[in-house]
């Protein structure tokens, strides 16, 4: 069976954590940003964890997600 490639676009956009979970950047920090206050763009500076009604999805676009890296 040869074998399964990943989607490059959700490579680029999560990473896995060595526990297994899948994290995100937060959405709307890329312009716009004049109009908020510092406490709205300090909210979405960190990385948020993906929910888990999207975890499939996300899985069948990293196929080797689950692979040890040595």
């Amino acid at each position: 069976m040869p074998k399964m490639k990943t989607h490059k676009a959700g490579a680029k956009r999560y990473k896995v954590t060595a526990t297994g979970k899948i994290v995100r950047n937060q959405a709307g920090r890329n312009h716009l940003n004049s109009k908020m206050n510092s406490k709205q763009k300090r909210r979405l500076d960190g990385p948020a964890s993906v929910h888990e009604t999207c975890m499939a999805k996300i899985k069948k676009e990293l196929p080797y997600m689950n692979h040890k890296r040595k």
